[in-house]
């Protein structure tokens, strides 16, 4: 490995690689290792504070978004052991809007006061819907206190009543998201998908409300970890990974750039100013088939891939869900996973998990222009490793895209 303090010049294919590394997705997985054993709770949560966001998204066609980017990086674990960890009791995480909706570890939560003091000053002005359902509000926070953790359903109200179709909210699940975002409750877990709101001090130690951050430093704190975890980032891309606003970002980025905590560096092809966390290696290309970047199956809303941008340019890489999109007009598939193989995204894969039957339906593969030879083999492998992690059996493979005949060689 090259260090980054002594290059600072690097090439579209170093920037991939030290990204690739930053996240942890270079390994051939915890499980690959017999030593190593089983994933265990404490695997899953060194993983987890050192992505420091895991997004949830209630998209259920696979698996749900926020199992799989630990899958990703540790291979088969058991989903019940993270769903263990996401509850009050266990406190492991906390769930609040870190990215978008997330699994945050519970260490973390001072440093997002300031985020919830921020919805706190917007709810207080005078046409908010929080300032003039106050006594409403007071009303439903001393219901959770009298009740424990309850979600919206649970609430006995005749303003629990929903608006209109799809996301329409009734008041009582608009008024518990409210004291939600402005950390006033707590998510004790989820009840199938639903979350349950508890109150913070049920749900949060004692030692972890007491802590004050300033929001200056709070903010540092998270922009370092983005540093940390992205290791090869735009001020776009940093801002992106904690969803905050881009003077918040810069104003943080420039202390880390006076601690020398990160340096500038160039990237060929990449036009914005780039940074690299300091002390970063280029791991070494792979040389040889058999010494390659193993096979990995992303969630849309895995790191490496939720900011588009920096996805496409990292990678040239365009991609899109079409789940909302009509089926005439779908490019790709309904639910395509990114396939990660070699340094690269070689390709793309509709999945359906068929539970009643205990199969894993490949309705399309496709590979990029410059994918590797072996992608059909790589992705034949990632999907075997898929659908034992996921209780399912045989794999079918439908006829559309331009790997699935490859793919379907390679698991005959």
């Amino acid at each position: 490995m090259s260090q980054i303090s002594r290059v600072r010049r690097l090439t579209a294919e170093q920037a991939r690689r030290v990204a690739i590394s930053s996240q942890r997705l270079h390994r051939a997985g915890l499980t690959a290792t017999p030593a190593e054993g089983e994933v265990t709770t404490r695997h899953l949560m060194r993983e987890a504070r050192r992505l420091g966001v895991v997004q949830i998204d209630s998209v259920n066609v696979f698996a749900r978004a926020h199992y799989m980017p630990l899958f990703s990086r540790l291979g088969p674990y058991s989903m019940g052991s993270l769903d263990k960890l996401g509850s009050a009791r266990h406190q492991g995480f906390f769930e609040y809007w870190a990215h978008a909706a997330a699994f945050v570890p519970v260490d973390d939560w001072p440093l997002w006061q300031w985020r919830m003091q921020d919805h706190r000053i917007a709810a207080a002005r005078e046409d908010s819907w929080a300032h003039e359902n106050r006594r409403f509000l007071d009303w439903l926070l001393d219901y959770v206190r009298d009740h424990g953790a309850v979600t919206s359903s649970d609430v006995e109200h005749e303003r629990n009543v929903r608006r209109g179709q799809w996301w329409g909210w009734s008041d009582v699940k608009q008024g518990l998201e409210h004291l939600f975002t402005t950390g006033q409750l707590a998510v004790a877990g989820r009840r199938g998908f639903e979350r349950e709101y508890t109150t913070v001090e049920r749900a949060i130690p004692a030692e972890l409300r007491e802590i004050e951050f300033s929001r200056d430093e709070a903010q540092l704190a998270l922009t370092e970890r983005a540093a940390r975890s992205l290791g090869i980032f735009t001020e776009a891309d940093l801002a992106d990974y904690f969803r905050m606003k881009r003077a918040d970002t810069r104003r943080a980025l420039t202390s880390l750039i006076a601690q020398k905590q990160v340096r500038t560096v160039t990237v060929a092809g990449w036009e914005d100013p780039t940074w690299i966390w300091a002390g970063t290696s280029v791991p070494r290309a792979s040389s040889t088939e058999t010494d390659t970047v193993p096979a990995r199956l992303l969630s849309p809303f895995d790191p490496l891939v939720w900011f588009r941008e920096r996805l496409e340019r990292m990678f040239d890489f365009h991609y899109r869900i079409e789940i909302y999109t009509p089926s005439a007009r779908r490019i790709y598939g309904y639910y395509c996973l990114p396939f990660l193989l070699d340094n690269q995204i070689a390709g793309r894969v509709d999945l359906k998990s068929d539970r009643k039957n205990g199969r894993l339906l490949v309705q399309a593969a496709w590979a990029e222009p410059d994918a590797p030879e072996h992608s059909g083999q790589a992705l034949a492998a990632a999907l075997r490793e898929a659908a034992v992690w996921q209780g399912l059996g045989d794999i079918e493979v439908a006829s559309r895209g331009n790997l699935a005949e490859p793919l379907r060689q390679a698991l005959a």
